[in-house]
């Protein structure tokens, strides 16, 4: 009995042993395939269209063949909206001095555009820009989206947190994340289909995030869109607005003089 019983510890751990390197076997696949997933991607510029150089950009949909945005700055926010094919600014509204712009998007009839530190997101039509109120919140903003259903906004954080479309009351949050870690800085905020595109602020990075897990799936490279000499006077990108019949693309950046037509390949 001794010797059969000996038989069997070793067998179970020789089972034991083939057990552990399977797992490990396991994790490592998974770890490869979740690192897979992370597509290296490329802006392809399709058209360089002018842009307002006075233009502190925060914010940038698209919508019905027109192009919106949102600037900051105190004393210089205001929102625009874009002919998509001069760049020409064919309607402004000024934001009041006390107020830095921040972030945008439409929903319905609405536009809404963040502010940094008021702690006050405005509400204008979508037609003349005509003030329709304003809805509060706590903490900063920076990029604002809307997936249809609700409003995603960012904070600078590693966390999105969404919002309803009427109250504006939290729904909820996920926290970001690429190879393992929080992924910070979060910005500007493109949502398309069950995707957000977000600028990683004080980079030339674009991200495609899963809005349900916050898994990074893509790296968009952005670097080198603007020649040295345009480089000079501008500050970082920021700016991504989704056409999608045509299935493109628009990026600029704060005080950037071209504004750019754009897959991402």
């Amino acid at each position: 009995m001794k010797e059969a019983g000996g038989a069997a510890r070793c067998c179970r751990l020789r089972w034991a042993r083939r057990s552990l390197w399977l797992a490990w076997l396991a994790v490592g696949g998974l770890a490869a395939s979740a690192a897979a997933e992370v597509e290296a991607l490329k802006v392809r510029v399709h058209r360089a269209i002018p842009h307002d150089t006075s233009a502190f950009t925060q914010g940038l949909l698209w919508w019905d063949g027109r192009l919106y945005e949102s600037t900051g700055l105190r004393g210089a926010s205001s929102l625009r909206r874009l002919h998509p094919e001069t760049g020409e600014v064919e309607l402004r509204t000024a934001l009041p001095v006390f107020f830095f712009g921040e972030g945008l998007a439409r929903v319905d009839e609405r536009l809404v555009m963040l502010t940094w530190k008021a702690g006050q997101a405005l509400v204008f039509g979508l037609e003349s820009f005509e003030p329709l109120g304003r809805k509060r919140y706590r903490g900063e903003g920076w990029g604002l989206c809307h997936d249809g259903a609700r409003f995603v906004m960012s904070d600078g954080s590693a966390h999105l947190t969404f919002r309803d479309s009427d109250s504006f009351a939290v729904l909820g949050t996920v926290a970001v994340h690429q190879d393992g870690r929080p992924q910070p800085q979060l910005n500007e905020l493109e949502c398309v289909g069950d995707a957000v595109y977000a600028n990683v602020f004080g980079s030339d990075v674009i991200l495609r995030i899963d809005a349900e897990s916050g898994a990074v799936t893509a790296r968009i490279d952005a670097a080198g869109l603007l020649d040295a000499e345009a480089a000079k006077s501008a500050d970082v990108l920021n700016g991504i607005a989704y056409d999608p019949m045509a299935k493109r693309f628009y990026v600029t950046g704060k005080l950037w003089p071209w504004l750019f037509e754009a897959t991402f390949e």
